[in-house]
């Protein structure tokens, strides 16, 4: 591995200066699952890495009638562990879950899994079906921005120089709200998704009728997917087998994939189908409160 400056930086504004200063020579690192590897392998090259960790307000975790406000930094592991999170979120750990091992969920968090803006990623997608809004620092000061615009090419986000990922601010969620996230890989764990797919819904009082919707895809296009049709079709329909194949064939048709090692374009749109439905049909289940197991197969006792 190449030699480069660390700065364990204690604040926001520390972070900032620091990342400004060394422009593309510079990066952050939230967890270094992804970037510690890329530098080893030689695939990136930096003069100057600025650990975030120690800064207090990208690990903040902060919880209200008004929804989740996570810090970009927060590990994995805390999210998994954390009660009033699987309350309110329970898909959540559908994604928190599922990236790397026990070893690199103590590291890895959301938010340097969005930054790191993979296609593939297990964290993008939930966000996507959370309305997650990004709250970022730099030189100009803070602004904001919808999580399905951060992605802007395969490895590239949206952040410009000298800006940082500071939190995750997650809506409260709607009465008769339910979420879910699946992925299909070749072996049973710690694989990159061939295809994924997020689904969340609000249903009426009865639980019958759809009243909004949004899903998302992974692994089927240069950046992961908001397919806002998707869930429009959804809106104001009955909860049907019917109602959830024209989802699921509007998901099919808005993918995008490639071929590669792991899937062909064929396999991937075909499973943007099958997985669509079966996140929209865990998503009602917890939104009705019936579900009795997470979308990895544990018990769920939140529903």
């Amino acid at each position: 591995m190449q030699a480069f400056d660390f700065v364990s930086a204690q604040s926001v504004d520390e972070v900032v200066a620091v990342l400004a200063a060394g422009g593309e020579r510079a990066r952050p690192l939230s967890g270094g699952t992804d970037l510690l590897a890329q530098l080893k392998e030689g695939r990136r090259s930096y003069a100057t890495v600025v650990d975030l960790k120690r800064v207090p307000e990208l690990m903040e975790i902060r919880i209200g009638a008004d929804g989740l406000w996570l810090g970009a930094s927060v590990p994995c592991h805390i999210i998994n562990n954390n009660a009033d999170i699987q309350k309110m979120y329970p898909a959540l750990h559908d994604s928190t879950g599922l990236i790397g091992g026990t070893q690199i969920q103590g590291r890895a968090s959301l938010g340097g899994n969005l930054c790191n803006a993979s296609p593939a990623a297990d964290g993008i997608s939930n966000l996507i079906v959370h309305s997650v809004t990004a709250h970022i620092a730099g030189p100009n000061g803070r602004r904001t921005l919808p999580v399905e615009e951060f992605c802007v090419a395969p490895g590239r986000n949206a952040l410009k120089t000298g800006e940082v990922l500071v939190a995750l601010q997650f809506p409260a969620p709607a009465k008769n709200f339910g979420a879910a996230y699946l992925r299909f890989i070749p072996r049973n764990e710690m694989d990159i998704a061939v295809t994924g797919a997020g689904v969340s819904v609000v249903l009426d009082d009865d639980g019958k009728t759809i009243k909004s919707a949004r899903v998302s895809l992974g692994a089927v296009a240069p950046t992961p997917l908001f397919v806002k049709a998707a869930g429009d079709a959804l809106a104001g329909q009955p909860v049907s087998e019917e109602t959830f194949e024209k989802a699921a064939q509007i998901a099919q048709d808005a993918a995008k994939p490639i071929s590669d090692m792991r899937g062909t374009v064929a396999q991937r749109k075909h499973l943007s189908g099958v997985l669509t439905k079966r996140a929209l049909r865990i998503a009602i289940d917890r939104a009705r409160g019936t579900s009795t197991v997470d979308s990895l197969g544990r018990l769920n006792g939140n529903g």
